[in-house]
């Protein structure tokens, strides 16, 4: 029942103006800070301190998050709209060449990206224009919805990798073949994660883009979908990143992983109201690293 309601919500949503669409995402976003509290108020208490903002702030800077959110929402839904034909009515975007260059190494690319913007329309911008996508995906609740959201980003051809099976090993294949493998690195990393400041506050941070950029030797792009003033979307692809080998495996996969977070931390810090705030994004406490763990490294003081 779940996924014929979604895919129906979709049919509705992409037979909607996308101006009258987006009306109803400010709409259903301001009813969504409004009503779910539990959200809005760990949101707002993660802002505070991240950005040093005071609490009238923070609270306009979250309910303009929730609608971006919902725009986001709805946008996953209009995705099958979006054509190789028609895409550019909708998304720009700035050094596509730095991503074509990477590929033809012949190692594929590791993106580097997080929940910001609609990060869903990322892979899109990279499909339309011929390029092989694939990501590894955090499965929802309720299976239904997964299956609904996986069979919407089949319309724009995402190969998705679903968490919990044998996607280390189908990733690994896709680099193998030159393909992108997408990694939402701003999420919490669990006990296996390198425990390191994130807006000034230790976050174990997943270390997925620099094990498979070590193991592959792939370059790794930053990447980010940014939702403009005037309504349509960006897309910047930062310099190309490289591990790098001193011979110390943990220290190098830290050191890498350093430098690809404070990239996410910039970002979010200059789109404040594109992140999810209320991402339990420092859910788990230092001293539940897990040190036994190889490439697992100690935690970073906090600065």
């Amino acid at each position: 029942m779940q996924y014929k309601f979604v895919m129906f919500m979709s049919w509705v949503v992409r037979h909607t103006p996308y101006k009258l669409v987006m009306a109803a995402g400010w709409v259903l976003g301001q009813l969504y800070y409004l009503l779910i509290k539990k959200q809005r108020e760990l949101a707002v208490a993660q802002i505070m301190p991240a950005l040093g903002l005071n609490e009238a702030e923070a609270r306009r800077t979250v309910r303009d998050s929730f609608v971006n959110l919902a725009r986001n929402v709805l946008e996953i839904l209009y995705m099958p709209k979006l054509t190789p034909k028609n895409f550019h009515e909708y998304i720009e975007i700035d050094h596509l060449e730095r991503m074509t260059d990477a590929l033809a190494e012949g190692h594929g690319v590791v993106v580097l990206t997080g929940h910001i913007g609609t990060w869903e329309w990322l892979s899109a911008a990279f499909t339309m224009n011929g390029l092989p996508v694939t990501a590894i995906a955090k499965p929802q609740p309720n299976m239904q919805y997964t299956n609904a959201l996986n069979d919407l980003r089949k319309t724009i051809n995402v190969e998705i990798f679903s968490r919990g099976t044998s996607e280390l090993l189908a990733a690994a294949k896709a680099l193998k073949k030159g393909k992108i493998l997408g990694f939402l690195a701003d999420q919490d990393g669990g006990p296996n994660g390198a425990f390191l400041p994130f807006f000034g506050k230790l976050a174990a941070t997943p270390m997925g883009p620099a094990v498979f950029s070590c193991k592959f030797k792939a370059p790794v792009l930053p990447a980010f979908i940014l939702r403009q003033k005037n309504g349509r979307h960006k897309v910047v692809i930062g310099e190309v990143m490289r591990y790098e080998d001193t011979g110390d495996t943990d220290k190098d996969l830290f050191d890498f992983t350093v430098k690809m977070t404070k990239i996410i931390e910039d970002i979010i810090r200059e789109n404040p109201t594109q992140w999810l705030w209320f991402q339990k994004r420092w859910n788990t406490p230092p001293e539940q690293q897990n040190v036994g763990k190889h490439h697992t490294v100690k935690a970073q003081e906090e600065a």
